[in-house]
């Protein structure tokens, strides 16, 4: 039976509409993970919820446990995860307010934990990562956006950077030469850790803002939050598409 986990981002930290059933404080081998997990129904239909940043957005990118929330999410039978990002656009096919399911993904991240065999590596831990997203569930949540009349991006290239901080505009222009259309902070290695698990992972992607440089002026937080508290109704009317999907 698939069951699907949704991992919410920046400006979703709590899901309205989802009834909840049932709250787990679930301890890993890799210590707690970014806030209880919430199980609950939507529109009928089972489903896991976990914040990334945590339940009041106070968990850095650099600092979540990547590994006890996807770890955490195996435990209980989660069998896709739908991860839902806040990124900046690179170009002009991603301006703020786009939605987008992106199918690569470039990391420059460093220092975080990258995988669960850390400290019992053997050669078969060599996975394979040449399509990093699940390619059903990135159609699921296409043809649901379709069946929606919503716009919907098919593909990107999603830089994974550090964080906390926002990125130069030379970061930025260099991104856009190596082929990112997106940057982010939490990509990696939350994509990956689903992978050595064998779940199921997609990301949908909600442009916020453009990337540093990209537009005149200064870039504020109210902005990025402006942005996205449009685009979240839609990516949650996708989710329930998918789930009743699924």
């Amino acid at each position: 039976m698939s069951l699907l986990g949704i991992i919410g981002g920046s400006g979703l930290c709590d899901y309205k509409g989802l009834e909840i059933t049932d709250v787990r404080d679930i301890e890993t081998p890799f210590g707690m993970p970014s806030a209880p997990v919430r199980m609950g129904l939507l529109d009928d239909k089972p489903v896991v919820f976990l914040p990334r940043h945590g339940e009041k957005h106070s968990i850095a990118p650099h600092r979540i446990n990547y590994r006890a929330n996807l770890w955490a999410l195996h435990n209980i039978g989660v069998s896709h995860v739908l991860a839902v990002a806040a990124v900046g656009g690179l170009n002009s096919d991603f301006g703020p307010g786009t939605l987008a399911v992106p199918d690569q993904i470039i990391d420059y991240t460093f220092g975080r934990e990258q995988s669960f065999f850390n400290d019992d590596f053997s050669a078969d831990k060599h996975i394979d990562f040449t399509y990093p997203y699940d390619a059903e569930l990135r159609d699921l949540m296409l043809d649901a956006a379709r069946g929606m009349n919503t716009s919907m991006m098919d593909g990107a290239t999603y830089g994974a950077v550090q964080g906390p901080r926002l990125e130069t505009a030379a970061e930025i222009r260099r991104m856009a030469r190596d082929g990112c259309d997106l940057v982010g902070m939490t990509g990696m290695p939350e994509a990956y850790l689903a992978r050595e698990l064998g779940m199921a992972y997609a990301t949908l992607a909600v442009v916020a803002n453009w990337g540093a440089g990209i537009a005149d002026g200064e870039l504020t937080m109210q902005q990025i939050h402006d942005t996205l508290a449009e685009g979240l109704d839609k990516v949650c009317s996708v989710i329930a598409a998918v789930t009743q999907s699924l």
